[in-house]
């Protein structure tokens, strides 16, 4: 039997935590363990939870989702966090980003989608709509975080590796692919960070994609 993804629904909008949790609780595999009403709330209850991904929407009273993924972050490097929002403008995405959030997903996005991106994240990949991917590409050298300065060249299995982050592959994906132990992934995907001089593999994903390592096929567009 699959065991349940443990997800924590963030947003100031009841209806909208309650549409949240009537469209996954119709998923097998997920269950819904918490809500929140905005950042501060959102970070007690990832504290309590430890839920397996946070659906953190942006724009919320007092703690706002940045700040809150922020904090989660520096609180537990290994949280799986979800931006969840209408806005478009990637000025509002690039904090999150720098911060380590693994995903991005649009409220006008379809329920299958939503599913796709909490499995994605949930194996450790990366979820980022093509559009979004494209702006994140044209950012400001050091926007998104660190940029290398003096590259220690990767390895062809690291080179590989970093090929299937960038495609928003998770660990276990990439032990299977690879036919190598989800650990062994894990400790190749840190040696690249550090040889780049990256905090996050999302930055990692977004810098293969920036030097054309890899092709932009992220997940889907989203309007």
């Amino acid at each position: 039997m699959t065991d349940l993804i443990c997800v924590l629904i963030v947003d100031d909008h009841p209806l909208v935590r309650e549409g949240l949790r009537a469209v996954l609780g119709q998923e097998p595999g997920l269950e819904i363990v918490g809500e929140a009403a905005d950042g501060t709330e959102a970070i007690a209850a990832a504290a309590r939870l430890r839920p397996d991904v946070i659906i953190m929407d942006i724009l919320m009273p007092d703690k706002d989702g940045l700040a809150a993924t922020t904090e989660i972050l520096r609180l537990d490097p290994a949280a799986r966090v979800l931006l969840l929002t209408s806005m478009t403008n990637v000025a509002h995405i690039r904090p999150a980003i720098r911060a380590g959030a693994l995903g991005y997903i649009s409220k006008s996005a379809p329920p299958e989608e939503l599913e796709r991106a909490i499995r994605t994240l949930h194996q450790g990949g990366v979820y980022l709509p093509a559009n979004l991917a494209r702006e994140l590409l044209h950012s400001p050298a050091g926007a998104l975080g660190a940029e290398p300065s003096s590259l220690d060249p990767l390895t062809e299995r690291e080179l590989e590796i970093l090929k299937l982050v960038a495609q928003g592959w998770g660990n276990d994906e990439i032990a299977a692919r690879l036919v190598i132990s989800p650990r062994t992934a894990g400790v190749h995907i840190s040696h690249i960070l550090d040889k780049l001089g990256l905090k996050n593999r999302t930055q990692a994903a977004l810098y293969a994609l920036r030097q054309g390592i890899v092709s932009l096929q992220p997940a889907p567009e989203t309007e």
